[in-house]
């Protein structure tokens, strides 16, 4: 039946793809899926207030990414860190996580910044460190892998380059074991513009690099999010060895997980979040060394990925969680911080006709039961 939506009228797919749970993980890319939060939808609270989580559904949605052979990358910018999700929600979040990693089996990377710190202000270096060093002393306790979030407060701390070669050198000699560093770009944070002490990334790509050539030993990998693909080659081509490079381009990623002849990328994906299964099975199929195959499953979920993540890309979270509603895994569409409001109906209503073109749904008729529900309240259904 036709479901009219306000980019035209659409027939919406018959069967979903058939991709079951149980597969192994993939073994020829390290694969984490960064995972969004599901927000209590029936809280009294208003968006200024503590976020309300939803425990039981937020740990589902991880079990499911583990089951289909994806590691977790928690508490990080999908699950809205900075933009819903504060300090204490994203620790709890953490210690609930890495518990039912442990308890299941499965693998777990976890945010480190310092989002305990004042939001306006200019703190000093030493108070930007001391924030890092919490988070990290909690994801260390809990056995999750660190990942040292790129940071607000660094940026209006930091006078130059050298403030953040001296804060990343002091929790690295820390850390237990490697961690995995991160740069996002401004387009996914504006309040991150001239991260690494510079608004030239060529600069800035310098001290990135300087960071990890000299604690090799301490960087398991970096992620790179800037949207820039020869970039990100570029980087990965210049570390050092045994130093993983972890792609966060949603723009671009089949084509660097694949690589070349001289190296690929492993990836930590927001996309993976509504990707996950299809993710894993096209990572599996790269495993048996058909890079064709893998490109021809991943390459047409690119054009749901640039639409998700549309400038202003920081809100591509609530497509995120769309889709999650769409796809059975939490029953409601509400979002920490009432982020459900950041996309309009148009841009919701392509999501869903892309991801139902893709096979994505597992129930395509209760997606499309909610898709109509959800024209009804805006006034649209026909």
């Amino acid at each position: 039946m036709t479901i009219h939506l306000p980019q035209g009228p659409y027939t919406p797919r018959a069967t979903p793809l058939d991709l079951a749970p149980g597969a192994p993980a993939p073994t020829s890319r390290t694969v984490f899926s960064a995972a969004h939060v599901v927000a209590d939808p029936y809280a009294d609270i208003s968006p200024d207030d503590p976020a309300a989580v939803d425990w039981d559904s937020t740990l589902a949605f991880r079990r499911h990414l583990w089951a289909h052979g994806l590691g977790v990358a928690e508490a990080m910018d999908t699950a809205q860190r900075g933009m819903g999700l504060d300090w204490a929600g994203a620790a709890e979040l953490i210690r609930r996580s890495a518990a039912e990693a442990k308890a299941v089996g499965g693998r777990i990377a976890c945010g480190v910044g310092t989002d305990q710190l004042p939001a306006d202000g200019t703190p000093a270096l030493a108070e930007v460190i001391a924030a890092y060093e919490e988070q990290l002393a909690l994801a260390e306790e809990h056995g999750a892998r660190p990942i040292l979030m790129a940071s607000r407060a660094l940026v209006r701390a930091a006078r130059g380059p050298e403030d953040y070669l001296t804060t990343y050198a002091h929790l690295l000699r820390q850390a237990s074991e490697p961690v995995i560093l991160h740069w996002l770009g401004p387009m996914f944070d504006p309040a991150l513009e001239g991260y690494w002490g510079s608004a030239d990334l060529d600069e800035a790509t310098d001290t990135f690099l300087k960071v990890i050539a000299e604690h090799p030993d301490k960087v398991d990998g970096i992620k790179i999010s800037l949207l820039d693909a020869a970039r990100e080659i570029d980087v990965r081509r210049r570390l050092p060895g045994g130093v993983r490079c972890y792609t966060g381009d949603d723009f671009h990623y089949p084509e660097l997980i694949a690589g070349d002849e001289r190296g690929f990328s492993h990836a930590l994906l927001g996309i993976f979040d509504p990707l996950g299964p299809l993710a894993a099975h096209a990572v599996r199929v790269l495993d048996t060394g058909d890079v064709d195959g893998f490109r021809a499953l991943l390459d047409p979920t690119v054009e749901l990925s640039r639409h998700l993540f549309r400038p202003p890309t920081r809100f591509y979270k609530t497509g995120v969680v769309f889709l999650a509603w769409l796809s059975g895994h939490q029953d409601h569409f509400t979002m920490v911080g009432g982020l459900q409001s950041a996309r309009s109906l148009s841009h919701l209503a392509k999501a869903y006709e892309l991801a139902d073109g893709l096979g994505l749904f597992p129930d395509p008729e209760l997606a499309e039961h909610r898709m109509r529900s959800l024209l009804t309240v805006h006034g649209g259904a026909r």
